[in-house]
């Protein structure tokens, strides 16, 4: 196993994607106690610990109501969003997208990919008071592996074969295949092998502290006061604040009774500035109007492939996010780096005829009746739906919108598939594989009912993979596929539009669905 020691003081990097995931075979990365992050662009100038206010309470807005709060099994980027300030992983990604020590201080890759080696960050404390250990660790990591159950609850950690204790400090991953792109999933939460029930007992080693949930109003954070970046975190308390949409938090945003809302429209925005700074940046989300691939009539090919072109992308981000989004055609973000394929995003231009004459191939001349179903709670899809309802019935095309609470659209079409179409927002972690991994055929996430064996063929060799070049090539080859088949109608990634109260600073935009208030404090 070969290393290399980092000497960087703080912050050594596994940088963004394509560009470093091809050393990891030999790289070592080490830090000490992690200091605050630093935004760039992306959030707003954070000041230095000398400098920064101790104390105080805060209120984040949400429009999405919390359904879990176990860390290995939560799906909806809403319960992410909240658990990131409570779990933490052996390595934790920034505001970079780059990817750090975190419950790990340093960690290795064997030449073969088979190996994952970790040190256990020493004097860390659980919520409960009680110190983390590598046995927490060997837990926690066979649990996310489901080593004991025969069912993963991550799917990514499928491949593990062990995870096991070396010595006092060290816990070594063994996998049943070489793997070399795994590290992003090792941000998977470690948890205390004590409790129970870690859904109803929410015990992390984050910088705050579960305190309440009350359905319909809110979550309740308190600040971890032996947290093990003693300099963090600053708040004493947040509170977040379910609200009905987003429609409603605009009223408490501006009375002021809200201080932080993020994923805001950009008019709406634009009408606080004179109690908000307004910060945004990109999501690495992906907003798309969903096919059902295995009910009629988007079972057709040929009909996927004619509500591509009979959508317009362009007025959809115009009219919808006023142009801070990025267009899309195939179900990445051009955020991915080097493993989105630039050559596809002439695609699938806005075509009416070429769309009727689709429609009049697959059987459906006069075009036909379906049903668009969103969560309510979610302002920016529902108001895609209506662009998208107008836009279809230029090809003949009746969308009928179905608005439900977030609960019904969990169960009835993220979890139950039965609908037609919806529109939505997908999340992933910072990873490439777990972007696309929705669409293997037999994947729990393939909601949409995507199902294609080339696919599946060629996302099982990426594992095994050795070579950077040949996986971005793999990648690419993935997302042509999405197109060739018109697995669904692919927007835009939208710019997250972030309302920060003016005495708040520190707060930082993520390439993730997370919302970090480690490092916001009053000013």
């Amino acid at each position: 196993m070969k290393r290399q020691t980092n000497t960087s003081p703080a912050f050594p990097r596994l940088t963004r994607m394509s560009k470093t995931i091809a050393a990891l075979m030999t790289l070592v990365l080490s830090a000490g106690i992690m200091c605050s992050c630093t935004p760039g662009n992306n959030g707003q100038d954070a000041t230095t610990a000398a400098k920064s206010i101790y104390g105080g309470d805060i209120v984040l807005g949400i429009t999405q109501e919390p359904k879990i709060f176990d860390p290995h099994t939560a799906v909806a980027a809403g319960d992410k969003e909240i658990l990131f300030n409570i779990f933490e992983g052996l390595v934790k990604c920034t505001s970079d997208g780059d990817f750090v020590p975190a419950l790990a201080t340093e960690y290795s890759i064997s030449e073969d990919a088979m190996t994952y080696s970790f040190t256990i960050r020493q004097n860390v404390l659980f919520h409960s008071g009680e110190s983390m250990t590598s046995d927490d660790v060997v837990y926690s990591l066979k649990r996310a592996a489901g080593l004991d159950t025969g069912t993963p609850l991550v799917a990514a950690f499928a491949g593990i074969a062990s995870v096991e204790k070396s010595g006092a400090d060290q816990v070594i991953v063994t996998l049943k295949s070489p793997d070399a792109e795994l590290i992003p999933f090792f941000t998977t939460a470690i948890i205390p092998d004590d409790v129970e029930d870690i859904g109803k007992t929410p015990v992390g080693t984050g910088p705050f502290v579960f305190e309440s949930y009350t359905s319909g109003q809110s979550v309740v954070l308190t600040k971890n006061a032996k947290y093990w970046q003693s300099d963090l975190p600053y708040l004493d308390k947040v509170t977040f604040k379910i609200t009905a949409d987003m429609d409603a938090a605009f009223i408490e945003l501006k009375s002021g009774t809200i201080d932080i809302f993020p994923y805001l429209t950009n008019d709406k925005a634009q009408q606080i500035t004179d109690k908000y700074n307004i910060v945004s940046g990109g999501t690495n989300m992906v907003q798309i109007f969903a096919l059902n691939n295995a009910v009629e009539p988007f079972n057709n090919p040929l009909v996927r492939e004619a509500m591509n072109y009979a959508v317009d992308r362009d007025t959809v981000i115009t009219q919808i996010t006023e142009g801070y989004g990025s267009r899309l055609v195939t179900g990445m973000s051009p955020a991915m780096g080097d493993y989105y394929d630039t050559s596809l995003d002439g695609s699938f231009a806005y075509n009416i005829e070429k769309a009727k004459d689709l429609l009049a191939q697959a059987g459906y001349p006069d075009g036909f009746t379906t049903s668009v179903t969103v969560p309510s709670n979610y302002v920016i899809h529902v108001n895609t739906a209506v662009v998208l309802a107008e836009q279809l019935k230029k090809v003949g095309i009746t969308l009928d919108i179905k608005s439900v609470d977030w609960a019904t659209w969990l169960s009835d079409v993220y979890t139950g598939r039965n609908f037609d179409s919806t529109v939505i927002a997908l999340t992933s972690e910072y990873s490439p594989r777990d972007v696309l991994s929705r669409y293997v055929s037999t994947s729990e996430s393939n909601f949409i009912n995507f199902s294609d064996p080339s696919f599946d063929e060629i996302y099982a060799q990426i594992a095994v993979a050795s070579d950077e070049a040949q996986r971005v090539e793999l990648y690419h080859q993935l997302l042509a596929i999405l197109v060739k088949d018109s697995a669904s109608v692919y927007l835009q990634d939208p710019s997250n539009i972030v309302a920060v109260k003016k005495d708040l600073t520190g707060y930082v935009v993520y390439p993730i669905y997370v919302q970090d208030l480690s490092t916001v404090h009053y000013s």
